[in-house]
Formats: structure tokens, sequence, C-alpha cells
């Protein structure tokens, strides 16, 4: 099983864009699907956007597409979310997650491995 760790998160103003990273560590990174999530304080975990296994198929929730991308790099055995255009609702806890299914999921109880969480903070 992989180990996750995010890290690219800080405080932004509105407007401005951020490049969140997920490495894995191990040599099985390219058999896992990924997701990135987030959480804002007193919320549930929402799903934010996904990626196949080879990157050709992402998710995104509606609220983010056109603003972030999703992408990996097997080689490097890390995941990439670019924000741009970032909102004060895009504050919280973004954590990247992993699970071996060959099929892109939404639903964070379908991830069997996750990330400590890197905080993103979007000032108004």
């Amino acid at each position: 099983q992989v180990q996750l760790v995010e890290s690219g998160g800080g405080l932004v103003q509105a407007g401005g864009s951020l490049r969140l990273s997920c490495a894995a560590s191990g040599r099985t990174f390219s058999t896992y699907s990924m997701a990135w999530f987030r959480q804002a304080p007193g919320k549930e975990r929402e799903f934010v956007a996904a990626i196949s296994r080879s990157g050709g198929s992402t998710v995104y929730v509606d609220s983010v597409k056109g603003r972030f991308t999703i992408s990996r790099d097997n080689v490097k055995n890390t995941m990439y979310l670019q924000m741009n255009d970032l909102k004060p609702e895009d504050t919280g806890v973004y954590y990247c997650a992993g699970q071996q299914s060959v099929v892109v999921i939404t639903t964070p109880d379908r991830y069997n491995t996750w990330g400590q969480g890197t905080q993103v903070t979007v000032s108004s």
C-alpha cells in the first residue's frame, strides 16, 4: 500500500492560484486511481476531483470545473491539483486519496489510502 504526503497549501487572495502536490511512496502508484477531497470547518469532507490510473480520465465537482486541473506523473509518483481563480469558498484542508479500482470514484468511503492534508486558505 502506498503512503501519501500532500504539500503546496497556503494563504492566497481571492483570484490567486496554488498548486497542490501529492507524493506517493512505493512502486505501485500507477495501480491507484487518485482523488482530491477537501473539508471546511464544520462541514463534511467533499469530493473535488479524481483521476484514473493512467491519467486519461478525470472528474470534477461542478464548483471547480474550469478553475482546477487534476493531473498525475506516474514516473514521479506524484499527483497534482492546479487551482486557479481561487475563491473564499475553496478554503479548507485538502486531502489526496487513493484506491485500486479501475473506476474513478467520487465517494470518500471507497478510498482506503489518505494523506494527512494540507491547508488552503483563500482571503476575500
